[in-house]
């Protein structure tokens, strides 16, 4: 894996192998700047005695996921036009968690709403809305490859930017056979929405069969599971089913009757949050990576694929990022993959609470303790104990003075903050190495997280 180096004044050199990084180190020409991603600084006068090469970093974005692979592109005496990976990132967006968060604090201002507090008239006038508004969970997906775009503009003198732009068609990803006109004949063409689910359900309840009793619109994976308002997921029940499912699973509250779980089922379709995050987000960053000023290059998905399966490299969000865009040849590319989850940088929130909303205790009113924040790396040297030993990884920070520290093999508790010492600050991201052929990522920042392949 390339590591990044940087000029005395912090300007960013080429990339060089791990050996003359570290024999720059043990002849002290320079010191470590950064862990995650590695990057090592000069602190002499000397710059390293290599030529400025033209790197280009490719971008595969998703939903829960963006590729990033930083190439150096050469052409050999024939006119091919290489790729050589220096380094391979995913990022694991958090959109989902910012979701979640959103819905529940709208759920504690409603209930707080609903308490002894005076009257106070709705205020939706003046909520305007701006040109190109994003959601916070999509709007986020953009901000945070834009940010990692910047920084490793700041490791490595980057020179071009590649992204895959690519466009779902969720309506043939549901009915791969449509055509023509069919594209402007919706799911609900000459029906209302009830009068649909009536016809499509046989005006009985779907999880009792009752008929000849007022039926009710339910929810057949509850919006508390992360179910969407789609047609496809709405069904029909009677009220006693609708109040006892309430936001269990669908197999959980037919656990004695899976038969009727899989007819359901297939009256549902195949969900397109990520195909739609997608479709939302992709101009947004395209706009945000041509303000860099940085010439932007964009391929599609069937080209990516295709050079995918040309050059036989294995799928992952990675080496998609590596086949965006126009290559012939792409070598390097056997290399681990630097792992990316967004964690975020801490909360507002002073209190825990119950199951029923009431609050439980309340929480630290500064982040920082004994000087140190949760999310920091450190390594903690114990002398002797029940805990003697090294233990490196992300703490998390207690008023008390005893941290707890993730490691690999798991969580250690109760050290003391004597013995930790900062190997690299916390900035909102968890970190971790992974092998392609690895099915779990082995983390230096301690949590061991599952990806699929």
């Amino acid at each position: 894996m390339a590591v990044f180096v940087l000029d005395k004044h912090g300007k960013p050199l080429m990339p060089c192998t791990e050996k003359r990084a570290r024999l720059l180190l043990e002849r002290g020409r320079a010191r470590v700047h950064r862990l995650m991603p590695f990057a090592i600084r000069l602190i002499d006068g000397r710059v390293a005695d290599s030529e400025f090469q033209p790197l280009r970093l490719k971008l595969d974005p998703g939903s829960k996921g963006t590729g990033v692979a930083l190439v150096r592109e050469t052409t050999d005496v024939n006119g091919i036009r290489h790729a050589i990976v220096l380094s391979l990132a995913e990022i694991l967006h958090r959109g989902r968690q910012i979701s979640e968060a959103l819905l529940a604090r709208r759920s504690m201002r409603q209930a707080r709403r609903g308490r002894k507090t005076r009257y106070r008239a709705s205020r939706f006038h003046n909520r305007r809305k701006p040109k190109g508004w994003l959601a916070p969970s999509l709007r986020h997906r953009v901000e945070t490859t834009v940010s990692w775009v910047s920084r490793f503009r700041a490791l490595a003198p980057i020179t071009a930017l590649s992204t895959e732009l690519v466009r779902f068609d969720m309506q043939a990803m549901q009915h791969p056979e449509i055509s023509g006109i069919q594209y402007q004949q919706g799911t609900l063409q000459g029906y209302e929405l009830r009068e649909y689910l009536l016809e499509k359900f046989g005006r009985i309840c779907a999880y009792c069969d009752a008929k000849d009793r007022p039926l009710e619109i339910e929810h057949i994976d509850a919006r508390a599971n992360n179910g969407s308002n789609r047609v496809s997921n709405l069904t029909l029940a009677c009220r006693p089913c609708n109040q006892k499912k309430g936001a269990l699973p669908l197999e959980v509250f037919l656990h004695n009757d899976p038969q009727r779980v899989r007819r359901i089922r297939a009256h549902m379709k195949a969900p397109l949050r990520d195909a739609a995050a997608v479709n939302v987000t992709r101009f947004a960053l395209l706009d945000a990576l041509k303000a860099t000023s940085l010439p932007v290059e964009t391929g599609s998905g069937a080209q990516t694929k295709y050079n995918r399966r040309r050059l036989d490299i294995p799928k992952a969000h990675a080496l998609d990022a590596a086949c965006v865009g126009e290559v012939q040849a792409i070598l390097g590319w056997q290399r681990p993959t630097l792992c990316i989850k967004c964690t975020g940088r801490g909360s507002y929130q002073r209190t825990r609470l119950t199951a029923n909303g009431f609050p439980r205790g309340y929480l630290m009113r500064s982040k920082r303790a004994f000087g140190f924040q949760t999310g920091d790396m450190v390594k903690a040297e114990v002398p002797a104990g029940k805990r003697a030993g090294t233990h490196v990884g992300r703490v998390a920070i207690r008023a008390t003075g005893k941290f707890n520290i993730q490691t690999i093999g798991g969580a250690v508790q109760g050290i003391s903050h004597k013995y930790c010492s900062i190997l690299q600050r916390g900035d909102g991201y968890g970190y971790a190495l992974v092998a392609h052929s690895q099915k779990k990522i082995e983390s230096r920042t301690g949590a061991t997280l599952r990806v699929a392949r």
